[in-house]
């Protein structure tokens, strides 16, 4: 369900704006000129190639599917495993749980405590953590800009296109009114698509990337706290109440309900 929502919002989107416009009287084909979405999109692709460079543009369509389709953290799962192996880690040592690393549902977790099997004490461990934490970080925020900037830039092109539809219109006075009219009404096409694409499509993908970075982020800070957790040697009831305090409020009744 949660990965439907953004298309159900989409849909709804543009339901609302096309739909007032139908009822209004408007025609949907008044609305796609060739020329006004040539200048929104065209421009704003080449913009963000420009600046971007043809890789980052390539990506670009990945990362619309990636806002789509989010994967889902189960950050509960990830708290159940450390506790597990907190159980199992204080009957029978820190060695005896390797060969249950493959429980974690995520490579981080299972990485990171691969190192504690392995002797890295507290502090490298954190370091190391903290560096992987903070390069993913780096790279999604870069993917985000991406969209950020095409919401900047969607509305200038279509700026754009409405002077230049203008111009030729003033370039053409003195011709049939009806004719100039209908120039005029086509011009302001290219500023409606540059608003609409900004505001329903690039801006809220990139929300939609920043609440994936937020949501992966989170499951990496549980899992890097479960690992310092084991190493330090606390009881599992410790651990419990540590990595559970880090679930959002509503997780956290239902655990302690549970």
């Amino acid at each position: 369900m949660k990965k439907s929502g953004s298309l159900i919002g989409l849909a709804l989107g543009i339901f609302s704006i096309f739909g007032a416009f139908i009822l209004e009287g408007g025609s949907i084909r008044a609305l796609f000129i060739f020329s006004s979405l040539l200048i929104v999109i065209g421009g704003t692709f080449s913009a963000i190639i420009i600046g971007f460079g043809f890789d980052n543009f390539k990506k670009m369509f990945s990362l619309i599917k990636l806002a789509y389709f989010p994967p889902h953290y189960d950050t509960k799962k990830v708290v159940d495993t450390f506790i597990e192996l907190s159980i199992k880690a204080r009957r029978e040592g820190l060695l005896a749980i390797e060969k249950d690393l493959h429980k974690f549902p995520y490579k981080f977790p299972q990485k990171m405590t691969k190192y504690a099997i392995d002797g890295l004490d507290p502090e490298s461990l954190y370091n190391l953590a903290q560096l992987e934490i903070r390069t993913m970080q780096e790279r999604h925020s870069s993917n985000i800009f991406i969209f950020t900037k095409m919401g900047g830039y969607a509305p200038t092109m279509g700026i754009i296109g409405t002077v230049m539809g203008l111009i030729m219109t003033l370039a053409n006075a003195g011709a049939d009114p009806n004719s100039l009219i209908r120039n005029i009404a086509s011009a302001f096409i290219a500023t409606l698509w540059g608003i609409f694409t900004a505001n329903i499509i690039w801006l809220p993908i990139g929300d939609r990337l920043k609440k994936c970075h937020l949501e992966e982020k989170h499951m990496m800070e549980i899992s890097l706290e479960g690992v310092i957790t084991l190493l330090s040697g606390e009881i599992p009831s410790i651990m419990k109440a540590r990595l559970v305090g880090m679930l959002p409020q509503s997780e956290q009744l239902e655990r302690k309900s549970a």
